[in-house]
């Protein structure tokens, strides 16, 4: 039997799960939450070196950081073809994030194979369930479809956004995605949906503001279950605007009087995410404590 972890430790949702003969994690997060990783998995009874496989849905730094030096401990990284050209797309980031410690990935721990053998590869673990190239969000970006119907999505535009998609790769990727019937939908930066149903228990952590936005997805012409504050709405919105107009992280701050740590947040997904909005914005990013 399958068992779905979602690990508490990074700004970027992550997930291990437990095949009935190993480990898979899906997504890592943002370099430097190494330590803060193996305490989360610890919680949950395993240690990192237990983890056979990790999957990465895409390689933007927020999803690849620790990918290098969990794998340093003998997990292998699954690369699929499609991915190929895009391992150290990231690295050039890091380079430049001071004070960050970041663990290039090396190539002799990734095993590569063909994305139509996926099922197979999988089975070796224990998973039943494939890999899907899912392009939209980027082109590297992949999901993990299981036939319990689970399904990881990463970063590709949350379903309920999917009339603003129409004729894109985006509607082409969660047009795949939905012929697999998925039960649960967990992604990158938003809460796990059931499509149609009721939210799962414990769909909002403890810590989340009390006016976070949480959507009930239907498939596809879903709508909005709540609306956000309006304050931190159109607090999003101004500080998007002026990363629009070249602000950095300091400026916005002085006319915001934002917290920092959450205008970054904002300014990541705003310039990683195609065509993403002030509502998607506050569904990707964690806004605890602030």
């Amino acid at each position: 039997m399958m068992i779905v972890h979602e690990l508490d430790y990074s700004k970027t949702n992550t997930y291990l799960i437990e095949g009935d003969s190993g480990n898979l994690l899906f997504d890592t997060g943002w370099a430097g939450s190494f330590p803060d990783f193996c305490r989360s998995v610890k919680n949950i009874g395993i240690a990192a070196r237990d983890i056979d496989f990790i999957l990465i849905s895409h390689f933007h730094p927020d999803h690849m950081g620790i990918a290098g030096e969990i794998a340093s401990l003998g997990p292998v990284i699954l690369l699929p073809e499609v991915q190929s050209g895009f391992i150290h797309s990231s690295d050039a980031i890091f380079e430049r994030e001071k004070g960050i410690r970041f663990y290039p990935v090396e190539d002799d721990k990734v095993r590569s194979f063909k994305i139509s053998d996926s099922r197979a590869l999988l089975k070796e673990i224990g998973i039943d369930g494939e890999i899907i190239h899912t392009p939209g969000h980027s082109d590297d970006s992949i999901s993990l479809a299981l036939d319990d119907g689970s399904l990881f999505v990463g970063d590709l535009n949350p379903l309920y956004e999917l009339k603003l998609h129409k004729g894109t790769q985006i509607e082409e990727s969660w047009n795949k995605l939905l012929s697999f019937h998925p039960r649960i939908i967990y992604y990158g930066h938003a809460k796990k949906v059931i499509p149609g149903g009721a939210l799962p228990d414990k769909a909002v952590p403890d810590g989340a503001l009390p006016d976070r936005a949480v959507h009930n997805e239907a498939v596809p012409d879903g709508t909005v279950q709540e609306s956000v504050g309006k304050n931190e709405y159109a607090l999003v919105s101004r500080i998007m605007n002026l990363i629009d107009k070249g602000c950095d992280v300091k400026k916005i701050q002085k006319k915001t009087g934002a917290d920092i740590s959450f205008i970054q947040d904002v300014m990541r997904m705003y310039l990683t995410h195609q065509n993403v909005g002030v509502q998607g914005i506050l569904d990707r990013i964690e806004i605890k404590g602030r």
